[in-house]
């Protein structure tokens, strides 16, 4: 992997009553977040080989809107149960398998991405707040998926 384009997912609703976390919808909010990240990466980032996406309901409606920006050429996506509430140790793991892949587009949540994201550009991960919903993390990997092996080349936020 060359490319690592970090998703978080756009703005949620509260979870209806008698539903959980796992089954919140995006807002109104969300769905306009949503598409403009989905078009910031069709015109600012690599395309991506590849997109693992958490299976949740936010999750998975953040992925549609933003395949409907990359199309025609969308890349497969796979719905992958581990992002959710991962660590940021599961998820390198889970990017490891994906190495030979050239640019991958992770779609998940906090804490777990921006601890991803801060493990991967300085090597460590603080308890940390930098991920707003649907903002987007462009880090290029120098060399083998390792803490601090990776550049931050670009951060989009709304």
């Amino acid at each position: 992997m060359h490319d690592l384009l970090v998703l978080r997912h756009a703005q949620a609703e509260s979870a209806a009553p008698g539903d959980g976390d796992f089954e919140r919808r995006l807002s109104r909010d969300g769905l306009i977040q949503a598409d403009a990240a989905g078009q910031w990466l069709a015109s600012h980032a690599p395309r991506p080989g590849l997109i693992l996406c958490s299976p949740a309901q936010r999750t998975r409606m953040t992925a549609t809107r933003v395949l409907e920006a990359l199309a025609p050429t969308a890349p497969p996506v796979q719905f992958v149960d581990g992002i959710y509430e991962a660590t940021p140790g599961q998820l390198v793991a889970l990017l490891d398998r994906h190495a030979d892949t050239e640019c991958v587009l992770l779609i998940g949540h906090n804490p777990g991405l921006e601890h991803l994201v801060a493990l991967l550009c300085q090597g460590r991960s603080p308890d940390f707040r930098g991920m707003p919903s649907a903002a987007v993390a462009h880090i290029r990997l120098d060399g083998p998926l390792e803490p601090g092996n990776g550049c931050l080349l670009a951060f989009h936020t709304h």
